[in-house]
């Protein structure tokens, strides 16, 4: 009898043991300070800017954070202001811009991917990710009906503070950040117009270009010709109804018309899983291998 004790009382310590290892080889998953922990609830109006009086007016009653707020959700940048026709508005705003994010918070399957960059066709936006943890989000304009974004998974790789576009020489791209080497498309600061008017890259507004620019990360070449480890990866998705209204109108009677689910995303997520994991173990392994060196 006391030998079964024993023996129970051995396996108990085991199992013990055993969980107190599993819990300190688990890696902790880094959760960033957020005001919220969650995209808040907000309703909005249209205001239609039909003369420069109403335009006039507009400018007066809103600050120039929420004009920012404002043209951001419109997808839009202030030069672009003066041409709008009409503008969705929040009834309310907030000073944190993460408040108004579609995109979801948290995605559970990233939570050992350091960066990711998640660019939506439908809705015209972007997220950025670390450790599964939205960081930031903002618009964007994507390539037109001629001349398509590519979607699937990307890395980035190669940067320039100021580059002269392939296309035409009198296009300056700022902040440029190249994602696919062979047909020159990245992300970069140009006009936002509130619509998809790209020639295939990933229009920005400067403040985000410029913080994305420092966020990503380039990719490790061995020389000219060999890459040895890829960049940050970037996954751009779904499709855009050209001959629809622009989807943030859709926020007036629907307010979380353009809200991606968490399960939409991890599904997406999924699909293109081993293959970032894969590259990012290999770029662990280049950095170490030259620390060691």
């Amino acid at each position: 009898m006391n030998s079964l004790k024993h023996t129970v009382f051995l396996i108990i310590i085991s199992l013990f043991i055993s969980c107190q290892n599993e819990k300190a080889v688990k890696k902790e998953h880094p959760v960033p300070e957020r005001k919220y922990t969650k995209s808040q609830e907000f309703t909005y109006s249209i205001w239609s800017l039909k003369n420069d009086s109403i335009r006039k007016i507009f400018k007066s009653k809103f600050s120039g954070s929420e004009i920012t707020t404002i043209v951001s959700l419109n997808r839009i940048d202030k030069s672009r202001l003066s041409k709008a026709d009409s503008l969705i508005v929040p009834n309310k705003f907030d000073d944190d811009f993460l408040a108004y994010s579609p995109f979801p918070y948290t995605i559970k399957n990233l939570f050992d991917v350091p960066k990711i960059a998640i660019f939506s066709y439908p809705i015209q936006a972007y997220g950025l990710y670390e450790y599964g943890e939205l960081v930031k989000w903002g618009p964007t304009s994507l390539g037109t009906k001629a001349n398509k974004t590519p979607t699937g998974l990307f890395f980035t790789n190669w940067k320039g503070e100021e580059v002269q576009s392939t296309v035409d020489d009198e296009w300056i791209l700022r902040w440029n950040f190249n994602i696919e080497n062979h047909d020159g498309v990245g992300w970069h600061q140009y006009e936002l117009p509130g619509y998809p008017a790209s020639h295939s890259c990933l229009r920005l507004l400067e403040n985000d270009a410029k913080w994305m620019y420092d966020w990503a990360e380039e990719w490790i070449l061995k020389d000219a010709n060999t890459v040895s480890a890829k960049g940050t990866p970037v996954i751009v998705f779904g499709d855009y109804d050209f001959e629809g209204k622009s989807p943030w109108l859709n926020l007036i009677d629907k307010p979380k018309a353009n809200d991606i689910s968490e399960k939409e995303l991890e599904n997406l997520v999924e699909k293109h899983l081993a293959e970032i994991i894969k590259e990012q173990e290999n770029r662990e392994k280049v950095l170490n291998e030259k620390t060691i060196k």
